[in-house]
Protein backbone atom coordinates (compact mmCIF):
# COMPACT_ATOMS: atom_id res chain seq x y z
CA UNK A 1 0.00 0.00 0.00
CA UNK A 2 1.28 3.43 -0.90
CA UNK A 3 2.06 5.54 2.17
CA UNK A 4 0.62 9.00 2.49
CA UNK A 5 3.17 11.68 1.75
CA UNK A 6 3.96 14.31 4.42
CA UNK A 7 2.24 16.91 2.20
CA UNK A 8 -1.00 14.89 1.96
CA UNK A 9 -1.01 14.40 5.73
CA UNK A 10 -0.61 18.14 6.24
CA UNK A 11 -3.43 18.88 3.78
CA UNK A 12 -5.75 16.42 5.51
CA UNK A 13 -4.91 17.96 8.87
CA UNK A 14 -5.62 21.44 7.50
CA UNK A 15 -9.00 20.33 6.14
CA UNK A 16 -9.93 18.90 9.54
CA UNK A 17 -8.80 22.08 11.29
CA UNK A 18 -10.67 24.34 8.89
CA UNK A 19 -13.85 22.27 9.18
CA UNK A 20 -13.62 22.22 12.96
CA UNK A 21 -13.02 25.96 13.21
CA UNK A 22 -16.04 26.76 11.05
CA UNK A 23 -18.25 24.74 13.38
CA UNK A 24 -16.65 26.05 16.56
CA UNK A 25 -16.94 29.65 15.43
CA UNK A 26 -20.72 29.47 14.98
CA UNK A 27 -22.42 31.81 17.43
CA UNK A 28 -25.31 30.15 19.27
CA UNK A 29 -28.05 32.73 19.81
CA UNK A 30 -30.59 31.41 22.30
CA UNK A 31 -32.31 34.81 22.44
CA UNK A 32 -34.22 33.69 19.33
CA UNK A 33 -36.04 31.01 21.32
CA UNK A 34 -38.73 33.49 22.36
CA UNK A 35 -40.05 33.81 18.80
CA UNK A 36 -40.59 30.07 18.50
CA UNK A 37 -42.01 29.80 22.01
CA UNK A 38 -44.52 32.60 21.40
CA UNK A 39 -45.87 30.67 18.39
CA UNK A 40 -45.83 27.40 20.39
CA UNK A 41 -43.53 25.71 17.88
CA UNK A 42 -40.09 24.14 17.83
CA UNK A 43 -37.59 25.13 15.20
CA UNK A 44 -34.23 26.60 14.32
CA UNK A 45 -32.69 29.57 12.55
CA UNK A 46 -29.30 29.95 10.91
CA UNK A 47 -27.61 32.85 9.16
CA UNK A 48 -24.33 33.55 7.39
CA UNK A 49 -22.98 37.08 7.09
CA UNK A 50 -21.17 36.77 3.77
CA UNK A 51 -19.00 39.82 4.37
CA UNK A 52 -17.45 38.49 7.59
CA UNK A 53 -18.20 34.78 7.31
CA UNK A 54 -19.86 34.89 10.73
CA UNK A 55 -22.36 32.10 11.32
CA UNK A 56 -25.27 32.44 13.76
CA UNK A 57 -27.40 29.48 14.79
CA UNK A 58 -30.33 28.91 17.09
CA UNK A 59 -30.97 25.23 17.94
CA UNK A 60 -28.00 23.46 16.38
CA UNK A 61 -29.62 20.05 16.89
CA UNK A 62 -32.41 20.81 14.41
CA UNK A 63 -30.09 22.78 12.13
CA UNK A 64 -28.21 19.59 11.25
CA UNK A 65 -31.26 17.27 11.16
CA UNK A 66 -32.89 16.42 7.83
CA UNK A 67 -36.55 17.05 7.00
CA UNK A 68 -38.65 16.91 3.85
CA UNK A 69 -37.92 20.00 1.73
CA UNK A 70 -41.58 20.47 0.69
CA UNK A 71 -41.89 23.45 -1.67
CA UNK A 72 -38.35 24.69 -1.06
CA UNK A 73 -37.50 21.93 -3.56
CA UNK A 74 -38.98 24.23 -6.21
CA UNK A 75 -35.60 25.97 -6.18
CA UNK A 76 -33.86 22.83 -7.44
CA UNK A 77 -36.80 21.65 -9.55
CA UNK A 78 -36.64 25.01 -11.34
CA UNK A 79 -32.88 24.80 -11.84
CA UNK A 80 -33.06 21.29 -13.31
CA UNK A 81 -36.11 22.13 -15.40
CA UNK A 82 -34.43 25.17 -16.92
CA UNK A 83 -31.07 23.47 -17.46
CA UNK A 84 -32.65 20.51 -19.26
CA UNK A 85 -35.03 22.65 -21.33
CA UNK A 86 -38.15 21.21 -19.72
CA UNK A 87 -38.76 24.80 -18.64
CA UNK A 88 -37.82 27.19 -21.43
CA UNK A 89 -37.83 30.33 -19.27
CA UNK A 90 -39.79 31.95 -16.44
CA UNK A 91 -42.65 32.76 -18.84
CA UNK A 92 -43.27 29.14 -19.86
CA UNK A 93 -46.97 28.34 -19.45
CA UNK A 94 -48.35 25.01 -18.30
CA UNK A 95 -52.06 24.56 -18.80
CA UNK A 96 -54.23 23.84 -15.77
CA UNK A 97 -55.32 20.20 -15.67
CA UNK A 98 -58.85 21.25 -14.53
CA UNK A 99 -58.45 19.46 -11.19
CA UNK A 100 -59.61 21.79 -8.43
CA UNK A 101 -57.18 22.00 -5.51
CA UNK A 102 -57.40 23.66 -2.08
CA UNK A 103 -55.43 26.73 -3.21
CA UNK A 104 -57.44 28.74 -5.73
CA UNK A 105 -54.23 30.34 -7.08
CA UNK A 106 -53.24 26.94 -8.48
CA UNK A 107 -56.46 26.40 -10.41
CA UNK A 108 -55.49 28.20 -13.60
CA UNK A 109 -52.89 28.26 -16.34
CA UNK A 110 -49.58 29.35 -14.82
CA UNK A 111 -46.16 30.48 -15.97
CA UNK A 112 -43.11 29.25 -14.08
CA UNK A 113 -42.71 32.67 -12.45
CA UNK A 114 -46.34 32.67 -11.29
CA UNK A 115 -46.17 29.04 -10.13
CA UNK A 116 -43.05 29.77 -8.09
CA UNK A 117 -44.61 32.80 -6.41
CA UNK A 118 -47.83 30.99 -5.43
CA UNK A 119 -45.94 27.72 -4.79
CA UNK A 120 -48.15 25.73 -7.17
CA UNK A 121 -47.49 22.06 -6.45
CA UNK A 122 -49.31 20.87 -9.58
CA UNK A 123 -47.12 22.97 -11.92
CA UNK A 124 -43.92 21.57 -10.46
CA UNK A 125 -45.24 18.03 -10.36
CA UNK A 126 -45.69 18.28 -14.12
CA UNK A 127 -42.16 19.70 -14.46
CA UNK A 128 -40.78 16.74 -12.50
CA UNK A 129 -42.63 14.28 -14.72
CA UNK A 130 -41.18 15.95 -17.80
CA UNK A 131 -37.66 15.84 -16.34
CA UNK A 132 -37.99 12.11 -15.61
CA UNK A 133 -36.47 9.93 -12.92
CA UNK A 134 -33.05 9.22 -14.43
CA UNK A 135 -32.28 12.85 -15.23
CA UNK A 136 -33.64 14.04 -11.90
CA UNK A 137 -31.52 11.51 -10.03
CA UNK A 138 -28.37 12.53 -11.88
CA UNK A 139 -28.83 16.15 -10.88
CA UNK A 140 -29.80 15.41 -7.28
CA UNK A 141 -26.69 13.27 -6.93
CA UNK A 142 -24.43 15.90 -8.52
CA UNK A 143 -25.78 18.50 -6.08
CA UNK A 144 -25.43 16.11 -3.14
CA UNK A 145 -28.91 17.33 -2.20
CA UNK A 146 -29.73 16.07 1.30
CA UNK A 147 -30.08 12.30 1.46
CA UNK A 148 -30.41 12.16 -2.37
CA UNK A 149 -33.33 9.71 -2.11
CA UNK A 150 -35.97 10.21 -4.81
CA UNK A 151 -37.54 6.76 -4.65
CA UNK A 152 -41.29 6.47 -5.10
CA UNK A 153 -43.45 8.59 -7.43
CA UNK A 154 -41.41 11.06 -9.48
CA UNK A 155 -43.94 13.82 -8.80
CA UNK A 156 -44.02 13.68 -4.99
CA UNK A 157 -40.70 12.49 -3.54
CA UNK A 158 -40.03 15.96 -2.07
CA UNK A 159 -43.41 15.93 -0.30
CA UNK A 160 -43.71 12.41 1.14
CA UNK A 161 -40.61 12.22 3.38
CA UNK A 162 -38.51 10.31 0.85
CA UNK A 163 -36.13 13.18 0.06
CA UNK A 164 -34.81 15.00 3.13
CA UNK A 165 -32.42 17.90 3.68
CA UNK A 166 -31.13 19.79 6.72
CA UNK A 167 -31.36 23.55 7.31
CA UNK A 168 -27.56 23.64 7.25
CA UNK A 169 -27.54 22.01 3.80
CA UNK A 170 -30.24 24.40 2.58
CA UNK A 171 -28.08 27.32 3.68
CA UNK A 172 -25.14 26.03 1.65
CA UNK A 173 -27.35 25.54 -1.40
CA UNK A 174 -28.73 29.09 -1.52
CA UNK A 175 -25.31 30.58 -0.89
CA UNK A 176 -23.91 28.69 -3.88
CA UNK A 177 -26.92 29.72 -5.96
CA UNK A 178 -26.44 33.40 -5.15
CA UNK A 179 -22.83 33.30 -6.35
CA UNK A 180 -23.56 31.12 -9.42
CA UNK A 181 -21.51 28.28 -7.93
CA UNK A 182 -24.00 25.48 -8.62
CA UNK A 183 -23.35 23.18 -11.63
CA UNK A 184 -25.82 25.01 -13.87
CA UNK A 185 -25.47 27.68 -16.53
CA UNK A 186 -25.39 31.25 -15.23
CA UNK A 187 -28.65 32.00 -17.07
CA UNK A 188 -30.37 29.13 -15.28
CA UNK A 189 -29.24 30.34 -11.86
CA UNK A 190 -30.11 33.96 -12.62
CA UNK A 191 -33.69 33.11 -13.59
CA UNK A 192 -34.20 31.24 -10.33
CA UNK A 193 -32.66 34.07 -8.31
CA UNK A 194 -34.97 36.54 -10.05
CA UNK A 195 -38.13 34.58 -9.22
CA UNK A 196 -37.00 34.19 -5.61
CA UNK A 197 -37.02 37.98 -5.13
CA UNK A 198 -40.08 38.72 -3.00
CA UNK A 199 -39.50 42.23 -1.61
CA UNK A 200 -37.50 44.96 -3.30
CA UNK A 201 -37.31 48.55 -2.08
CA UNK A 202 -34.76 51.28 -1.39
CA UNK A 203 -33.84 49.78 2.00
CA UNK A 204 -33.41 46.08 1.25
CA UNK A 205 -34.03 43.14 -1.06
CA UNK A 206 -35.54 39.97 0.40
CA UNK A 207 -35.37 36.75 -1.61
CA UNK A 208 -36.71 33.42 -0.41
CA UNK A 209 -38.73 30.29 -1.00
CA UNK A 210 -41.14 28.89 1.54
CA UNK A 211 -42.13 25.31 2.17
CA UNK A 212 -44.83 23.49 4.12
CA UNK A 213 -45.27 19.76 4.55
CA UNK A 214 -45.85 16.99 7.06
CA UNK A 215 -43.76 14.19 8.45
CA UNK A 216 -45.10 11.34 10.56
CA UNK A 217 -45.58 13.51 13.64
CA UNK A 218 -45.33 17.20 12.77
CA UNK A 219 -46.04 20.03 10.40
CA UNK A 220 -42.78 21.26 8.86
CA UNK A 221 -42.33 24.81 7.61
CA UNK A 222 -39.42 26.50 5.84
CA UNK A 223 -38.20 29.93 4.77
CA UNK A 224 -34.95 29.68 2.80
CA UNK A 225 -33.15 32.61 1.17
CA UNK A 226 -31.16 35.80 1.67
CA UNK A 227 -31.48 39.49 2.46
CA UNK A 228 -29.40 42.26 0.89
CA UNK A 229 -28.74 45.66 2.43
CA UNK A 230 -26.09 48.20 1.45
CA UNK A 231 -24.64 45.71 -1.04
CA UNK A 232 -24.08 43.15 1.72
CA UNK A 233 -25.80 39.78 1.58
CA UNK A 234 -26.86 37.56 4.46
CA UNK A 235 -28.11 34.01 3.88
CA UNK A 236 -30.68 32.50 6.24
CA UNK A 237 -32.88 29.49 6.87
CA UNK A 238 -35.85 29.21 9.21
CA UNK A 239 -37.27 25.80 10.06
CA UNK A 240 -40.58 25.40 11.93
CA UNK A 241 -41.67 22.12 13.53
CA UNK A 242 -45.11 21.84 15.13
CA UNK A 243 -47.21 18.92 16.40
CA UNK A 244 -50.30 20.93 15.39
CA UNK A 245 -50.92 19.93 11.80
CA UNK A 246 -53.61 22.61 11.52
CA UNK A 247 -51.17 25.40 12.33
CA UNK A 248 -51.33 28.53 10.17
CA UNK A 249 -47.86 27.79 8.84
CA UNK A 250 -47.99 30.47 6.16
CA UNK A 251 -48.32 33.17 8.82
CA UNK A 252 -46.12 31.64 11.52
CA UNK A 253 -43.04 30.96 9.41
CA UNK A 254 -42.89 34.50 8.01
CA UNK A 255 -43.66 36.17 11.35
CA UNK A 256 -40.83 34.33 13.08
CA UNK A 257 -38.41 34.98 10.22
CA UNK A 258 -39.16 38.69 10.01
CA UNK A 259 -39.07 39.12 13.79
CA UNK A 260 -35.61 37.57 13.88
CA UNK A 261 -34.35 39.67 10.98
CA UNK A 262 -35.76 42.79 12.66
CA UNK A 263 -34.00 41.89 15.92
CA UNK A 264 -30.74 41.74 13.99
CA UNK A 265 -31.36 45.24 12.63
CA UNK A 266 -32.57 44.50 9.10
CA UNK A 267 -35.26 46.34 7.09
CA UNK A 268 -33.77 49.78 7.91
CA UNK A 269 -31.12 49.95 5.19
CA UNK A 270 -28.40 50.15 7.82
CA UNK A 271 -26.80 46.69 7.78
Amino acid sequence: MKKDSPLSIILIACIIIITGCSVNQAKIDNSLKKYFDSAKVDGCFSMVNNQTGAVTVYNMKLDTQRFLPASTFKIVNSLIGLETGRITDEKMLIKWDSIKRWNADWNRDLTMEQAFKVSAVNYYQEVARRIGRDTMKQWIDSLHYGNMNISGPIDSFWLNNTLKISPDEQLGLVKKLYFDKLPFQKRTQQIVKDVMLQENNTLYKLSYKTGWGFDEQSAIGWVVGWIEENRHVYFFVTLIKSPDKKIDMQAVRMKITKNILAQYGFFKGEM
